[in-house]
This record gives structure tokens, sequence and C-alpha cells, in this order.
């Protein structure tokens, strides 16, 4: 009986260490001979073409309902010692196949070496750091009307992927090879959030995601003004963002809770937040003071700002009433939610300025 059971586990592994291609000619090559066999039995009810392939089925994969059971000696034998044996060993191994490939998947996932160049309209972050990268992707997900619905997380460090319920994972060498930018889609992404370890490696990352051609908003986050300065004037078309921190404590001192103000505007996950919807391109025009009003009291929004470019370089807060609101235009805002462009009547606010 050992010597049976060493045998047979090693039969098992041969199965195991087949590839699709030999595992599914030996269980159609095991399905053929065990239908003849069936036939020359006598066995022809089971012999049914529109009966064998259940018989098998539910025969070798030891549910046995019943309904059909051969009844001749050398029909029971063949059932006994061919197709129930085969039939076993053949589904343990296709089972065993089939984990070993969704193993292989997940461990592919976990690990960084996905591909996910087919996603577009996706978020793309480039940089891990730790505590720091898990708020921007919870203040990410806080938004639950946001148009993107996958983040794609690129790190040069990360053996496995720190936030896997949250988001796609992509490992390489360096945040700024070909292959790390293409296997994130940052071609096809609208959001890209560059954060690198050094204000060196964010700036040379930007301008490798740049140098890619993608459309996407480029928000790429340093230490120092001037590497800012330095991106801007290669990148345009990217938006910085710096440390305020001695801003706000300048402020909060002349102007005490200005911190909280600016807590609350910039998060997702309570109270108001600020937001920035672009003009329809077709939309004719009309005056601040009249747009200020309309989002005010049709979705409790209150608008602060409008500048002409996606960047918002050119950020104008607090225009006058009569300032001119034109098709393009980027409006910023803060409301309990987002609000979409298709959900203002940009209609009515035309013919009524």
């Amino acid at each position: 009986m050992p010597v049976l059971l060493r045998l047979f586990q090693r039969f098992n592994c041969l199965l195991l260490n087949l590839n699709w291609m030999a595992l599914t000619i030996l269980v159609g090559a095991h399905f053929s001979t065990s239908w003849a066999l069936v036939w020359l039995a006598g066995e022809h009810n089971i012999a049914a073409i529109d009966v064998f392939w259940y018989f098998y089925m539910v025969t070798a994969t030891t549910v046995g309902y019943g309904d059909y059971s051969p009844v001749t000696a050398f029909g029971r034998a063949v059932v006994s010692f061919w197709i129930m044996t085969g039939g076993i060993s053949l589904f343990a191994a296709v089972i065993g196949k089939v984990t070993q490939f969704l193993i292989s998947l997940w461990r592919k996932r976990m690990q960084g070496r996905g591909d996910y160049s087919e996603l577009s309209g996706h978020v793309v972050i480039m940089g891990w750091h730790d505590d720091r990268t898990r708020v921007i992707v919870e203040q990410i997900l806080g938004d639950k009307r946001r148009d993107e619905n996958e983040i794609v997380l690129c790190s040069d460090k990360e053996d496995e992927s720190p936030l896997p319920d949250d988001t796609h994972f992509v490992r390489g060498e360096t945040l700024t090879s070909s292959e790390l930018l293409n296997r994130s889609g940052v071609k096809n992404a609208s959001r890209i959030i560059v954060y690198g370890e050094t204000d060196e490696q964010t700036l040379a990352t930007a301008l490798a995601v740049s140098a890619s051609k993608t459309d996407a908003h480029i928000v790429a986050h340093f230490e120092s003004a001037e590497v800012a300065d330095l991106l801007k004037a290669h990148c345009p078309n990217a938006e910085c963002t710096s440390s305020i921190s001695l801003e706000l404590i300048v402020r909060s001192a002349q102007d005490p809770g200005s911190s909280r103000i600016q807590n609350q505007l910039l998060s997702t996950l309570f109270g108001p937040t600020q937001f920035c919807i672009q003009v329809p391109d077709a939309f004719q025009g009309c005056n601040y003071g009249e747009l200020f009003y309309a989002l005010k009291e049709k979705h409790n929004a209150t608008t602060f700002g409008i500048a002409q470019t996606q960047i918002g370089d050119d950020l104008e807060l607090n225009p006058t009433n009569k300032a001119l609101i034109k098709g393009g235009n980027f409006i910023y805002f803060m409301a309990p939610e987002r609000i979409h462009a298709g959900e203002i009547n940009w209609d009515s606010l035309a013919q009524s300025a």
C-alpha cells in the first residue's frame, strides 16, 4: 500500500507539471477511451451522446447521483478501474492547475508585475511615501462622484503592493523607466500625481511622464519652489504644488481657525470640499454673478474663482459679478459633493445673461 500511495502521489505530481495543452489532450484521450470502453461493454444507455458527458463528469468528480450506472460486469469494471481512478486524478490535476494559475496571477499583481496599459481614464500615483500616500489614496476614494474608477500606484522600492484592496500596483527599477510608464498606462490616464522621495526624483519622473505624450493632467509635489519652477519651465502644462505649512502657521496666527478651513476645503472625507468644473465649450457665456447665484440656489455650492487654463496659473479669486464666464473656463467652488457639468442648466444661464 505505501508503494501504491507513493506511485499515486508521483503520478499526480507529473499531472500538475504538465502544461495546459498536454493536460487537455490527456483529458480528451481519457474521455474518448472511457466512452469507447463503455460502448464495448454494451452500456448503450450510458454511452448515448447526450448522457455520457454528464455521466463522466459526475463520476470523475465523485458526485455520483446514481441516476445512471453500469449494469454489466465489464461495464462496472470499466467505471471502477478506468473512469473513476483516471477521472479523479485528471479532475484533481485540472483543479490544481487552475489554482496555480490563480495564485500566479495574484502574486503577479501583488509583486507589481501586472500590465495595466489597457486602462483609460484612471489615476496614476508615481511614488510611495507610507502614510502620506495612504492619505492621498484615501482622499481620492473619498470623492464618491469622481470620474476615475481605477488607481494605479507605481513604486521603485516596494516589493509588494502596500494597498492591494484599493489600487493596482506597478513596480519598476526606476519611476522613469519606459517599461514602468507603459505598464501603468500613463498614456491613457486622466490624472497623474508625481511625488518622489526627493525633489530631483519628482522632477525627473514628471519630465519622463510628460515625454510620454500623455493628455493626463500632471500634478507634481516639491519641497523646493525653485525645483518646481524648473519643471514649469520645461513642462508648462504641469501643475506644481509645494508645502504651504509655513503660510498656514502665519495665517492661523493672524486669523484664528484658518488651518481648520483649509483642512476641510481640501478633505473629501467630511464637510464641503473644494472642486473644479470645466464649462462646456459650446456655452454662450454669462456673468459670474449669474453663475454664482444659480449654483448656490440649485446645488448649494459656493463659487469663488475662475481660470482660463486647467493648471490655474491665471486663477482669479472672488471676481466681480460682471466678470465674463465663457466656454472652456474652469470654475472653482465648494460643495457637499462633486457637481458634474451635465447637471448644470447652462442654457438657462446663457439666456438669463
